[in-house]
C-alpha cells in the first residue's frame, strides 16, 4: 500500500493567455464532411494538424517532448475560438507531425506515432475514443536509401526533401514511381526546396530569409551589387554565396 501525506491544499487559477509564441511551419484544419445534414454531426473528422521539418531528432533536447508541447498548445488555444467555458466536448483532435532528415542511425527509416490510450487497471470500463484520443505525435525519420523499409511515404519524403538530389532527378522519381502530376508550381517548389536545404547546409540557421537571398542574387545578376557585398549581407562567404547563386532559378525573384 502506498500512502501520501497531504500538507496543504491550494487552489491555483491558470490563465490561458500567454505571450509565449511558437512558430508552426505548417498548420491547417482537416475536415471530412458527413452525409448526415445534422448540426450535431456535421463533421465526421475535424482535426488541427501541424507539420514541421527538422534536421536532427535530438537537437539538444527531446523532439518528442517538444511535439507534445505543440499538441498541448494547439488544444489549449482552442479555448475561446472553438469552445467556451465548459464546452470541452467541442475540443478538436490535434496532430503534430515531424519529418527528420538527418536522424541518428537507430531512428533512420522509421515512422512512429505517440498517442493517448486507455489502460484498464481494475475491470474493463470503456470510454469513447473521441473523448481521450485527442493528440497524436508522429515522427518520420528518413536518411537510409539502402534499407528494406525505403519505400512508400519514407522514400517519397526523402526524395522530396533531399538536399543532394537535383530537382530534375526528384521530378523523374516523383513522376515515374509515385505518379505525381508535375506542374510549374511544383517544379518551382522542388527547386526552392533544394535551395532552402543548400542555404541551411552553408550554416544559415536564422536571420536572412530565402526571399531576401533571392533579392541579393538578382541584384548581383543585374550588376547592381558585387558578390562580395551580397555575401556579406547574407552572412556567408563569397564561395558559399556563389554556390547558392548557381542553384537559384533564373525565373525566381
Amino acid at each position: 500500500m502506498i500512502c501520501f501525506a497531504i500538507k496543504d491544499i491550494i487552489t491555483v487559477e491558470c490563465d490561458l493567455k500567454t505571450d509565449i509564441k511558437i512558430q508552426y511551419d505548417v498548420r491547417f484544419d482537416a475536415i471530412a464532411p458527413t452525409a448526415v445534414h445534422d448540426a450535431a454531426s456535421q463533421y465526421v473528422i475535424r482535426l488541427i494538424i501541424n507539420v514541421k521539418a527538422q534536421t536532427a531528432l535530438n537537437p539538444g533536447y527531446s523532439l518528442t517532448k517538444r511535439a507534445i508541447y505543440y499538441c498541448s498548445r494547439m488544444i489549449s488555444t482552442q479555448h475561446g475560438s472553438i469552445f467556451k467555458k465548459s464546452e470541452y466536448g467541442k475540443i478538436r483532435k490535434v496532430y503534430s507531425i515531424w519529418v527528420c532528415t538527418k536522424p541518428s542511425d537507430k531512428f533512420q527509416n522509421t515512422l512512429t506515432r505517440y498517442s493517448i490510450r486507455p489502460e484498464q487497471l481494475i475491470e474493463n470500463a470503456t470510454e469513447k475514443s473521441e473523448n481521450y484520443d485527442l493528440m497524436n505525435v508522429v515522427t518520420i525519420c528518413l536518411e537510409k536509401p539502402d534499407s528494406e523499409n525505403y519505400t512508400g511515404t519514407l522514400k517519397f519524403l526523402d526524395v522530396l526533401l533531399s538536399s543532394s538530389r537535383a530537382a530534375t532527378e526528384k521530378k523523374k522519381i516523383l513522376e515515374e514511381e509515385f505518379g505525381v502530376a508535375m506542374s510549374e508550381e511544383l517544379e518551382e517548389v522542388l527547386i526552392m526546396c533544394n535551395l532552402s536545404q543548400g542555404v541551411k547546409a552553408e550554416g544559415r540557421k536564422e536571420g536572412i530569409s530565402i526571399g531576401e537571398i533571392g533579392m541579393l542574387v538578382q541584384l548581383v545578376r543585374d550588376g547592381d551589387l558585387k558578390p562580395e557585398r551580397a555575401a556579406e549581407k547574407a552572412k556567408m562567404t563569397v564561395e558559399e554565396f556563389k554556390k547558392i547563386m548557381e542553384n537559384y532559378p533564373l525565373q525566381t525573384v
